[in-house]
């Protein structure tokens, strides 16, 4: 398969995933090796989980089917940019390269506009939408003190 016909499984993906009322027009595949190992298409509605993205559930699959929690060797294939929250989880999945259909404005001229969270990034915690305030870091600090000293660790 090319790059285009990856896409267009991507694209088949959101199409199949919006017609079954599952999620938003969303979807995603990701290729190792000239061949599909993840697919995922947006269930945010269905699962009532606001983190089911097609991209999240297609780097959810990928890993599960490589038994890695990387995916080095990588592509990703996603039928419109990704939000800031696939972006994260993108980059913690560490993939070669990411490919994408429709953009930040086609999707917000659809409804779907993520640029709220881009205007919140960078405010002073007290001043975005939702507060942040930070409580009980003494205790917080325990797992990662103990993080530092474990001896078996998967390091990521």
């Amino acid at each position: 398969m090319c790059k285009e016909q990856f896409m267009q499984e991507a694209v088949k993906a959101a199409i199949e995933g919006m017609n079954n009322n599952e999620g938003g027009p969303f979807g995603c595949v990701i290729v190792k090796d000239g061949k599909i190992i993840g697919r995922g298409n947006n269930r945010v509605t269905s699962t009532n989980d606001p983190t089911a993205h097609a991209e999240v559930n297609a780097i959810r699959d990928a890993c599960k089917n490589l038994e890695s929690f990387q995916l080095e060797g990588c592509e990703i294939y996603t039928s419109c940019e990704p939000c800031p929250m696939c972006l994260g989880a993108i980059y913690w999945a560490r993939p070669d390269k990411v490919y994408y259909g429709s953009n930040q404005v086609d999707a917000a001229n659809i409804g779907f506009d993520d640029q709220f969270i881009y205007d919140e990034i960078p405010l002073p915690y007290a001043e975005r939408k939702i507060p942040f305030e930070q409580l009980g870091r003494q205790i917080a600090l325990e797992p990662f003190k103990a993080w530092q000293e474990k001896e078996d660790k998967t390091h990521y």
